[in-house]
């Protein structure tokens, strides 16, 4: 994934396994030379960054998904579920839809198309098309037996003025852009995706949410 705004970009790159079928995960992201450990188990989410711990010394944190989900915005759905993301490609139906060609990824054979995705077909999609308007462009690559090899999504998120700017500043409402390319292979392979001990988890849900809404 890579972020950018205001001049600054950030990149990080993640490796795991997922269960699309439950959305369990079990990730290592790296950003900004920092290593984070993260799972999402029955839709939680928790991560763990290496030499830093949470509120009250605990090394983990959680996020409730399905209390962060009550808002339904683009906000929420920054915080790292990637069952989520590869979820987009739900909404897609047979219209916008071009065949770009045939590409390897990972060794494997794909058809590469450039689709268009309607936003009020995914959660939280009012919101979303305040943000990002009607469409979000995605690009899928399909092997021989119509499975995701790869999916990559570029969107400019606009923040609303009052986030951004003072009143009768003038000043444009902020953009964040952002691309996210996820590579999927080994199907098959079984997740073993475990809540860490409650005595080391700190639940920043309510805080996260906090500030989605001084964002939003």
């Amino acid at each position: 994934m890579k972020l950018t705004a205001e001049g600054r970009t950030i990149t990080s790159d993640g490796k795991g396994v997922i269960d699309l079928a439950e959305g369990d995960s079990v990730m290592t992201i790296t950003a900004q030379g920092e290593s984070i450990e993260q799972r999402v188990v029955d839709e939680v989410l928790y991560q763990k960054a290496q030499g830093r711990n949470a509120s009250g010394g605990k090394p983990w944190i959680k996020i409730d998904l399905q209390k962060a989900a009550a808002r339904q915005g683009v906000n929420n759905q920054r915080i790292g579920d990637p069952a989520q993301t590869a979820a987009y490609a739900k909404a897609i139906t047979d219209k916008d839809v071009t065949e770009v060609g045939t590409e390897k990824v990972g060794g494997v054979n794909t058809t590469h198309y450039r689709v268009s995705v309607d936003v009020t077909e995914l959660p939280g999609g009012d919101r979303m098309r305040e943000q990002i308007g009607p469409t979000l462009p995605m690009q899928v690559w399909l092997d021989d037996e119509g499975r995701l090899r790869r999916q990559q999504m570029d969107m400019t998120v606009k923040a609303p003025a009052s986030a951004s700017a003072k009143p009768d500043s003038g000043a444009a409402p902020q953009q964040l852009k952002m691309s996210t390319v996820m590579e999927f292979s080994d199907f098959g392979t079984e997740v073993d995706a475990e809540a860490p001990p409650a005595g080391q988890v700190a639940d920043m849900t309510d805080k996260a949410l906090q500030q989605s809404r001084q964002q939003g």
